[in-house]
């Protein structure tokens, strides 16, 4: 089991994660089996897909199209709450992205390498950052 850690920019962005997977496969010399990532936030998510620019500004469009940050969500009741610290943020809109999106995936290891399409990557999908954050990362063999 290994923790991958990193600091994220901006309120969505994101982040190709494929190298450093790839290097954990490559130190526990696993040739053949599976790669288990789960991120460790309600408001990221973990998805495989193409990291051209465009495409990335077009996902960040699409979705914020669907749940945008300025709608009336009770989550964003902060005075509400109980507990809050002074400087939660109100990013209702990022838990309701990251449940559309998902905070897991399962990936074959082939001969060493993760199994990958050619345009494919594994990307971590900052919705409220910028913030330090975690990947578990486990391999099976």
């Amino acid at each position: 089991t290994h923790t991958l850690e990193l600091a994220t920019g901006g309120a969505f962005r994101c982040h190709d994660i494929t190298a450093e997977l790839q290097a954990l496969v490559e130190r526990a010399r696993l040739t053949e089996g599976l790669l288990v990532a789960a991120g460790q936030h309600t408001t990221t998510a973990l998805v495989v897909n193409e990291n051209e620019e465009r495409l990335l500004a077009d996902i960040e469009a699409f979705f914020l199209q669907l749940a945008p940050a300025d709608r009336p969500y009770r989550h964003n009741d902060l005075h509400l709450r109980p507990g809050i610290p002074p400087d939660e943020p109100r990013n209702a809109h990022s838990h309701l992205i990251a449940l559309m999106l998902g905070n897991h995936l399962s990936l074959p290891v082939v001969a060493g390498r993760l199994g990958l399409g050619r345009y494919q990557s594994v990307l971590l999908v900052e919705l409220d950052g910028p913030r330090q954050r975690q990947v578990l990362v486990q391999l099976h063999g």
